[in-house]
């Protein structure tokens, strides 16, 4: 039986577009009308622009006849989190306070990609400013699991992860600042990569957390995340925090490289509030590992029960930084009742901003405010480098560590809205990630009893994706988790 063209993937895609078999128009075609059928019950979406994908596509066919053409993303429609900057295109970051902003520049990961031909396909629903799990904190509304639609795809890049999930785009770019590639990808049966902090630009990307964001790949296999990383990686000037450093051909070195590797299993990682499926899951995904040789060692990361609370002193205190400048003056929502400046400012971001992003606003302020600056900030930043350090260790004795992604599968939309210290324990296995600033990598390792997704993360060694991918990849070729497509 054959595969849709909107199931497919990069790698299977490009050789067909490149023979002639294949159009970008017919492609781009089939992966709108996708959208079209499942738009109204996934809502990964917070807009798309027909005319300007079918131009694009037009476009790349043009250069392919020609005998130009730019690679394996010439001419494949992909998705963006809708706080990546596109040039003339709506900027949201899924909230009432830029509910009409229209983009002025692309960010550098969207000009990378219009280098590499791509097409760039529609603005991906978000937890509003990416804070959140779920993706219901957001001024357009919550995006459905496309495995179970009373159930969320995760957050806060949940249409990214829901949009490529349902076939409505071949792959997609998220954000994650404490997990927000990862346990979507998992809730939603995808690979997601959280890459080094520092490999690729954030020039263009709404900042949430400067010191936590990085921008990475969700896609259906680890060939097309190592394609996608291939494109949007390197030094940018542009971003003080981008890294110089050789960017290696992920494609090729994920076929090249081979284990065994040693593997480090965190004990931390395998306690309570782990679901018994996800963890057996993620037993036998070990279990596979060690029959391929590879050495499987337990360490130990013992500030782990430190890295919720340290995450979010830390990111609170960012936001209300970086969101102070969304103050209704400039651009962004206005208040119509404001009687002088400081009313205009009150009442702007009052309305503009919803609860969630309201509450991590208050939460930084205080944190950086007089006199708890110290106490709290200051001391939370001496533990991140203990919670980074602890990674370090580990990394002495094993290549990369293995854990589950999420401790539960997909919960049910609304079930933990009203318990926020709830839903920030989803976080739990991937925040540390961030405050280490390694690079991560969730693909699927199999399905709940009920038919939800079940995700396997790989931690690697800073700047070590390479290593990362070919590991995942060992792991993906001797299964056919990732083949797997729901049924809409």
């Amino acid at each position: 039986m054959s595969v849709p063209l909107h199931f497919q993937t990069i790698a299977e895609l490009a050789p067909q577009l490149a023979s002639g078999r294949l159009s970008s128009i017919e492609l781009t075609q089939a992966v709108i009308a996708r959208t079209k059928a499942v738009e109204a019950r996934v809502r990964a979406f917070n807009s798309y622009d027909e005319t300007d994908a079918i131009d694009q596509a037009a476009a790349s066919d043009a250069r392919r006849a020609a005998g130009q053409s730019r690679g394996p993303l010439d001419g494949i429609p992909l998705g963006l989190k809708d706080v990546i900057a596109v040039d003339g295109q709506p900027l949201t970051a899924s909230s009432k306070m830029l509910a009409n902003f229209v983009s002025p520049y692309d960010a550098t990961v969207t000009q990378k990609l219009k280098d590499a031909g791509a097409v760039l396909w529609g603005r991906l629903n978000c937890d509003e400013f990416a804070m959140g799990s779920s993706t219901e904190n957001s001024a357009f509304g919550p995006t459905h699991n496309p495995w179970d639609l009373a159930r969320t795809p995760g957050g806060s890049s949940g249409g990214s992860a829901a949009a490529l999930s349902a076939g409505a785009a071949i792959a997609t770019l998220g954000s994650d600042t404490g997990g927000s590639i990862r346990q979507p990808a998992a809730l939603c049966s995808l690979v997601g990569l959280k890459p080094t902090y520092g490999l690729i630009s954030r020039y263009g990307l709404i900042a949430y957390a400067s010191s936590l964001d990085q921008i990475g790949p969700f896609a259906r296999s680890t060939e097309d995340a190592a394609i996608l990383l291939g494109a949007i990686a390197g030094h940018d000037s542009r971003d003080s925090t981008s890294f110089q450093t050789e960017i290696p051909d992920y494609r090729a070195e994920l076929k090249t490289r081979r284990g065994p590797w040693k593997l480090g299993i965190p004990r931390e990682y395998f306690g309570e509030g782990l679901d018994p499926e996800v963890g057996a899951a993620v037993e036998k995904a070990i279990a596979f590992y060690r029959a391929q040789g590879c050495e499987i060692r337990e360490v130990s990361l013992p500030h782990t029960r430190y890295c919720l609370d340290t995450y979010y002193i830390i990111a609170t205190a960012e936001a209300s930084s970086n969101l102070a400048r969304f103050d209704g003056i400039r651009y962004g929502h206005r208040s119509k009742d404001g009687k002088d400046v400081l009313d205009v400012y009150q009442k702007s971001r009052a309305e503009g901003f919803g609860d969630e992003v309201k509450r991590r606003i208050i939460l930084g302020t205080y944190v950086l405010s007089s006199g708890y600056y110290d106490a709290y900030y200051l001391r939370a930043q001496k533990v991140r480098t203990l919670i980074r350090q602890d990674f370090l260790n580990a990394y002495r004795e094993v290549d990369a560590l293995i854990t589950p992604t999420s401790p539960i599968p997909a919960f049910k939309l609304g079930e933990k809205s009203a318990d926020p210290l709830t839903m920030y324990l989803c976080d739990i296995y991937t925040i540390g990630v961030n405050l280490a600033g390694l690079p991560a990598l969730s693909l699927p390792c199999g399905f709940t009893k009920s038919g939800l997704p079940i995700g396997l993360q790989l931690i690697g060694q800073p700047f070590r994706e390479a290593d990362l991918l070919a590991t995942a990849h060992a792991y993906e070729q001797a299964h056919d988790w990732h083949r797997r497509t729901p049924n809409l």
